[in-house]
């Protein structure tokens, strides 16, 4: 029995998108595989991921759709927009629930901001991005060189990537 591929609006893709990007399913398995006696805090990576895991969404869309694809710049549009309104409403609760005043879209914003500098000047490994977003999320866990942190990093990037690819 053959699938029918089911066509769906740039608007519905991109509202998937996003889900995914704040889907925790992986980032539980991810963290579950960090042994016991690692010295990495499990909170900041666990915050550290689920933004790692958002910027590589809105990264795949740049990476695999060609640039002569008129719904590249509307999909990725879309997909930011989507989780803008997330993070608008992560802020709302933590404003609400702890008096904190914090934009969590500007800290995907200078997070991504800060990978994107990263690449820029390890041009030399641009082949394999995974090599570079590794080490790069270690060091946003205040665990700079940790295999752990790096392996873990270097997972959710390749892994969120792959998946938006599939």
């Amino acid at each position: 029995m053959a699938s029918e591929k089911q066509i769906i609006t740039l608007d519905d893709l991109a509202r998937n998108l996003a889900t995914f990007s704040i889907d925790r399913t992986d980032l539980k398995q991810l963290l579950a595989a960090i042994p016991e006696e690692s010295s990495v805090n499990l909170t900041t990576v666990e915050y550290e991921l689920q933004i790692l895991k958002i910027i590589s969404v809105g990264w795949a869309i740049s990476f695999y759709m060609p640039v002569s694809d008129k719904n590249k710049i509307p999909l990725s549009e879309g997909y930011w927009a989507n989780v803008r309104e997330v993070a608008d409403k992560i802020t709302t609760l933590t404003k609400t629930t702890s008096g904190a005043d914090v934009d969590y879209f500007a800290i995907i914003r200078d997070r991504l901001d800060t990978y994107v500098k990263v690449m820029q000047n390890e041009s030399s490994d641009a082949d394999n991005p995974a090599s570079i977003m590794g080490p790069a999320f270690a060091v946003s866990c205040n665990s700079p060189g940790d295999a752990v942190a790096v392996l873990t990093g270097t997972k959710m990037f390749t892994l969120t990537l792959g998946a938006v690819k599939a």
